[in-house]
């Protein structure tokens, strides 16, 4: 590929060469601040950015704390409900099997995941230190 030399005409002819320099000083202020309005933008971005991170690792945070606690519960419910299943099958208690098992069958069915529709109201329950948690 060969390169064309194009001639540029910097001063056509009649241009007074002060109004030339006028034009070039135009063109230079109007870039300065063209660049400085971006420069604006670009911090404006990343302040934005650093705030949806943050509120990000909040909700993360929030949701990771719920599902610890969420979990924990469940297992302390479920060890509690089986050994009661042992002591009703040790004791050849039927009405007692019967209670228990229906409700490992009801615990198993819930979700922890179905009290996580408003990620706000979690956050708000895991600050409160006197929230009752029931699953």
């Amino acid at each position: 590929m060969n390169a064309k030399k194009v001639p540029v005409e910097v001063l056509s002819v009649g241009t007074d060469a002060s109004q030339s320099l006028h034009t070039i000083v135009e063109a230079y202020a109007e870039y300065k601040i063209v660049a400085e309005e971006e420069r604006t933008k670009r911090r404006g971005i990343e302040a934005w950015e650093k705030t949806t991170v943050t509120q990000i690792e909040a909700q993360r945070d929030a949701l990771i704390k719920y599902l610890e606690l969420s979990f924990d519960e469940r297992s302390q419910n479920f060890r509690f409900l089986f050994e009661k299943v042992d002591n009703a099958i040790a004791n050849r208690d039927n009405n007692q099997l019967n209670v228990v098992l229906h409700s490992i069958t009801e615990i198993a069915k819930s979700s922890p995941f179905k009290d996580l529709t408003d990620l706000a109201s979690v956050r708000t329950a895991l600050d409160d230190p006197d929230h009752n948690w029931e699953f």
